[in-house]
């Protein structure tokens, strides 16, 4: 299972990012999806958590800003797994490294990054005041 992410940049406060997180595991229906941010000087925290069924869970800080989704696209019999982070209303304590993480079946449903089996690079996000 692959993971590529891309989206992140800089943005001024206030402002908004999507993030995308590709997924190569045809199988991926099936896998539980999260969202991690590690900031500097800072340890790894989840975000946000999509369970199979497409429900969500955020951390408290986010709760509200952020939006989790997935999508699968169906094209010239190729499927393609996307997951999403719509981050809205961003301020400085948001600037981190953002990573997209599978957790394979059965999930854990944690924000526990070692309950995580796959993850991607990473993209940075920088929120200036």
């Amino acid at each position: 299972v692959q993971l590529v992410e891309s989206g992140g940049g800089s943005v001024q406060a206030g402002g908004s990012l999507r993030l995308s997180c590709t997924v190569s595991e045809y199988s991926y229906a099936s896998y539980c999806s999260g969202w991690f941010r590690q900031g500097a000087d800072k340890g790894l925290e989840g975000v946000a958590f999509i369970d199979s069924d497409g429900s969500t869970r955020y951390a408290d800080d986010v709760k509200g800003r952020f939006t989790a989704s997935k999508r699968l696209t169906i094209s010239s019999g190729n499927a393609t797994n996307t997951l999403y982070l719509q981050m809205t209303s961003l301020n400085p304590e948001d600037t981190a490294m953002y990573y997209c993480a599978a957790e394979a079946p059965p999930c854990d449903g944690s924000f526990e990054p070692n309950q995580y089996n796959y993850w991607g690079q990473g993209t940075q996000v920088t929120v200036s005041s």
